[in-house]
């Protein structure tokens, strides 16, 4: 999942920022509310922390223009006031939620998940395809029974893949997700991640859960435990 913090104050940012990659997550900054906003503006993210004090431009003007745009990306906002005043205008605004500092990362944590579960078709903090789980809060993956070990990178994607099971994603989707910029059009690196990630969901004998489309991306399908087909079609080079 991909967050963009909006916040001046450097201490702060990086305190939020280093708390939420060690969470697994894919994080932006920006420094004050112009460049944040074109940053959000031209670019996909599954939430925003949102400063309400900013330089150049204020938290509330960033989130009104927002909304105006048809930004519709979930919108955590940060204050040191924490009044009821500024708490009623952001919400009005279109904040998904408000936080008052200073605060405890692990409810700033909490706070980001429950308005990502709330814009989101799936509401469990455990993801599921097939026999394969994923959890959102201790970011780690079950199969067969068994924990499956991922990178950062490998949590991101798979967790990307299963929020959007039974859809196509593309290569640009996924780096817009995942990453943090698109690459190069000869580079490989999706598919090596791809290569790794089915090494550790997937095994001869067990049916196949992420499967490649040729040419348009990749796709995360459920299958049952003795769908034949399917495991057959496991020695395929669809990769």
């Amino acid at each position: 999942m991909r967050i963009l913090v909006i916040e001046d104050e450097r201490k702060v940012a990086s305190f939020i920022k280093n708390g939420l990659e060690e969470e697994r997550y894919i994080v932006e900054s920006a420094p004050d509310g112009e460049s944040g906003l074109d940053i959000a503006l031209n670019n996909h993210f599954d939430a925003i922390v949102l400063d309400v004090m900013l330089p150049k431009k204020d938290g509330f003007s960033v989130l009104k223009e927002l909304r105006s745009a048809g930004k519709v990306t979930p919108v955590l906002m940060l204050t040191a006031r924490g009044t009821t005043e500024d708490r009623v205008t952001g919400l009005d605004l279109g904040a998904d939620d408000y936080l008052p500092k200073p605060f405890h990362f692990e409810e700033l944590a909490a706070r980001l998940r429950s308005i990502m579960r709330r814009s989101s078709t799936e509401k469990s903090t455990k993801l599921t395809c097939a026999d394969l789980v994923l959890d959102t809060v201790s970011h780690v993956a079950f199969r067969w029974g068994k924990e499956i070990e991922l990178t950062t990178k490998e949590y991101a994607l798979l967790e990307y893949l299963i929020r959007n099971k039974s859809r196509i994603v593309s290569r640009s989707m996924i780096t817009q997700h995942v990453w943090k910029h698109n690459f190069d059009t000869e580079s490989n690196i999706i598919d090596v991640y791809i290569k790794r990630l089915r090494s550790k969901i997937e095994k001869v004998g067990h049916p196949k859960i992420l499967q490649s489309i040729r040419g348009v991306g990749y796709r995360m399908r459920e299958v049952s435990p003795d769908d034949t087909e399917q495991i057959e079609d496991y020695s395929e080079d669809d990769s």
